[in-house]
């Protein structure tokens, strides 16, 4: 199989585009550099000529806080990019596989958020993504969305290796322990994607294109997460950090809000291709096994 990945060098790209040449594919694996996705002509160039059968969007504008004073490009990047890969794909009759959020929601739910559930972003980022899988849904029938929260991965910045950094140099840490969510480890997000890439002729036949939830289990919070991150990290080497101290969402105030309740309910995925969400301790132990 022929896949395009987009936003090759972010944390889902770098591992789509390593995993991918691992199971024996050809990949055109392009940045922002080899391709700027909100260029509509450039990506109508782009993908004309790759023979490629299915493309998997990993790019996007994740810089949270700073998309509020950068709205025009964060919705260049999140919403008319996707919106351009969607119409050069539909045009070529090829599937497009890209990641969506769960900064869509506003996190007033109490349970687990389903897919069909209302989107209410209360950001630039959240509102930049959510109109990017609107303009997907309606360009390209032969999509699949996938949302996923908490990203860390091997490559890049991410909050794991935030805390490390800090638990070198401080003896103690100051995390938000009133927001929910589910880590996800990068490379999980790319097994996910690679999987349904695989089997898209069988999607074409049981027409489950669509939107999916995908994220790491069980759910926590970033207090939580940050207590196994500095436990584990401890089996490893020595750190001088002595406590992870819990404290509110309004004693670490941010330039964007961040739902309270960013957990997603990952059944449906489960249901129609039996793919099950991984534990997040598994892949944070992968991180730590490697040469981040």
């Amino acid at each position: 199989m022929q896949i395009i990945v987009t936003g090759a060098q972010g944390q889902v790209g770098w591992e789509l585009t390593r995993r991918a040449l691992g199971l024996g594919h050809t990949v055109l694996a392009w940045d922002q550099a080899e391709l700027d996705i909100t260029d509509a002509a450039a990506v109508d160039h782009a993908l004309n000529a790759s023979g490629a059968d299915v493309v998997i969007n990993a790019a996007a504008y994740t810089a949270v806080d700073k998309a509020e004073q950068e709205p025009t490009w964060a919705f260049a990047v999140n919403q008319d990019g996707p919106a351009h890969l969607a119409a050069a794909c539909a045009r070529l009759n090829i599937p497009l596989l890209h990641i969506s959020t769960d900064y869509v929601y506003d996190g007033a739910k109490p349970a687990p958020y389903v897919e069909d559930d209302p989107t209410a972003p209360i950001g630039v980022y959240g509102a930049s993504k959510l109109a990017g899988d609107e303009a997907v849904r309606r360009l390209l029938p032969r999509h699949l969305i996938l949302r996923v929260s908490w990203v860390f991965g091997v490559h890049g910045h991410n909050f794991v290796k935030t805390i490390l950094r800090l638990a070198r140099e401080r003896e103690e840490l100051r995390v938000v322990a009133d927001q929910r969510g589910c880590p996800t480890f990068a490379g999980d997000i790319a097994d996910t994607l690679l999987e349904l890439a695989e089997r898209s002729a069988e999607i074409d036949v049981n027409n489950t294109w669509g939107t999916y939830h995908y994220c790491g289990e069980p759910a926590t919070t970033w207090h939580g997460f940050a207590r196994a991150i500095v436990e584990m990290a401890r089996e490893r080497e020595p750190l001088p950090v002595r406590t992870v101290t819990a404290i509110t969402t309004a004693d670490y105030p941010t330039p964007a809000a961040r739902p309270v309740n960013s957990v997603l309910d990952c059944s449906h995925l489960a249901t129609q291709f039996d793919i099950q969400p991984r534990p997040w301790r598994e892949g944070l132990k992968a991180l730590l096994s490697s040469n981040y």
